[in-house]
C-alpha cells in the first residue's frame, strides 16, 4: 500500500464547511447571497428573500431528489462553476428523510433509527464535497440542563441526531438577532460558546463575533474552493 503524505496547512483548500443555527425569521436563507457563487438546495421552499439574487437552486421534496442533487454536485460539469453548495435547510431535509422512513416502516423508533443513519452517511457525503464551501443551515432548538438553565443548539429531528450534528462540522455558528440600547435590531455570527448558545470555530481565526456575511468569514479563515 502506498501512502501518500499530505500537510494539514492544505486542509483548507478542500473549502469551508458551515453549519449555521437561529430562530426562524433570523435571516440564515438570506445568509446565502454572501456565499462565493453559490448552488442553493432547498427544502424549505421559502426562498423569497433570495428572490433579488437570482440565485440557481434545486428544490428538495423527496429521497430521490436527494441523491440525485448529491450525484449532480459530486460529478457534473455544470456543478463544477459553482464555489459553494448551501443546504437550506438540512433541518428540513431530515423531516424528508424521516416522512420516507415513516412510510416504510410502522415501527417509530426504527424509522427514527434509519433517519439517523441516513442522515449521518448524507451530511459526510455533502459535507466532503471536494473543492466547495459547503454551507448548511439548522433551525433553533431549546434545552434546559439539570439546573433549568435554557441552552441554544442547532435542531434535529431526534435526540440522536441532534446532539450529534456539531461534531460534523469544524464551524458551528450561531445566527443572533438582538436589540441593541437604543431599540435597533442587530444581527451577527456568533463564532464561539457562551456556555448558553453552542458554536465552535476549530480554525481559531474568528473573533467572537463576526458580522452575518459568509463570504468575510470564509475569507478569514482562508479557505479556498
Amino acid at each position: 500500500m502506498a501512502i501518500n503524505l499530505r500537510s494539514t496547512s492544505d486542509a483548507h483548500t478542500n473549502g469551508v464547511k458551515l453549519l449555521v443555527y437561529g430562530q426562524a425569521g433570523a435571516g440564515k436563507t438570506t445568509l446565502i447571497k454572501t456565499l462565493p457563487n453559490p448552488i442553493v438546495l432547498s427544502a424549505e421552499g421559502g426562498l423569497l428573500s433570495l428572490q433579488d439574487a437570482d440565485l440557481p437552486y434545486i428544490e428538495i421534496t423527496s429521497m430521490e431528489d436527494l441523491r440525485e442533487a448529491y450525484e449532480w454536485c459530486k460529478g457534473s460539469k455544470e456543478a463544477a462553476g459553482f464555489e459553494s453548495v448551501a443546504l437550506d435547510s438540512i433541518s428540513e431535509v431530515a423531516e424528508v428523510v424521516l416522512h420516507y422512513e415513516l412510510k416504510k416502516s410502522k415501527d417509530g423508533r426504527a424509522a427514527y433509527g434509519e433517519m439517523n443513519s441516513t442522515m449521518q452517511e448524507l451530511i459526510r457525503s455533502f459535507r466532503d464535497l471536494p473543492g466547495k464551501h459547503v454551507y448548511m443551515s439548522a433551525k433553533l432548538e431549546k434545552s434546559q440542563d439539570e439546573i433549568g438553565k435554557i441552552l441554544y443548539n442547532p435542531g434535529m429531528p431526534g435526540k440522536s441526531l441532534t446532539q450529534g450534528l456539531p461534531y460534523f462540522f469544524d464551524e458551528v455558528l450561531a445566527l443572533r438577532v438582538e436589540r441593541d440600547a437604543e431599540g435597533i435590531t442587530q444581527r451577527a455570527m456568533m463564532c464561539d460558546s457562551d456556555g448558553l448558545w453552542l458554536a465552535k470555530d476549530r480554525s481559531g481565526k474568528l473573533p467572537i463575533w463576526c458580522a452575518p456575511d459568509l463570504g468575510e468569514i470564509i475569507a478569514k479563515i482562508g479557505g479556498k474552493a
